[in-house]
């Protein structure tokens, strides 16, 4: 189970994810030398991957949709979507993406084409605004979408 790709309606938009990064990169079709971002459903599992700079704790905290890229080069998202956050419960960390071709739009028979487990929940599948991503220094941060 550690290589089977999820399709999963996540709080922004559908999503595939994957505890394997090369898995992943496989559905997507993209280069795996490409980092993905990693969802977590709490803080004390950030602490594990990632450490917050004093500056930002609150900031991150308080983050509702938004990834943020860390001084370790990790880009990591807390998720307080009641829905997302229980299955991501099971994980420690997990890897993610949109569930579309790289640099293309959603379409659901190729996110079902490319999953090994459907994960249905009532409101179904649909493309949502992507999550902010915000770059965090030591003393600076940056909103890179």
């Amino acid at each position: 189970m550690k290589d089977a790709v999820y399709l999963v309606q996540t709080d922004t938009t559908a999503g595939f994810l994957s505890e394997n990064p090369l898995s992943l990169a496989k559905a997507k079709k993209r280069d795996p030398k490409q980092p993905f971002l990693i969802c977590v459903d709490k803080l004390d599992k950030l602490k594990k991957l990632a450490r917050v700079p004093k500056n930002f704790k609150k900031r991150v905290r308080r983050a509702k949709k938004s990834t943020i890229i860390y001084p370790n080069k990790r880009a990591i998202r807390v998720v307080l979507d009641k829905n997302h956050s229980r299955f991501l419960k099971r994980f420690d960390f997990i890897y993610s993406s949109s569930a579309n071709k790289n640099n293309c739009s959603f379409d659901i028979q190729y996110a079902k084409n490319h999953s090994d487990i459907i994960v249905w929940s009532k409101e179904g599948f649909f493309e949502g605004k992507a999550s902010c991503i915000y770059k965090i220094g030591k003393k600076k941060i940056f909103r890179l979408r």
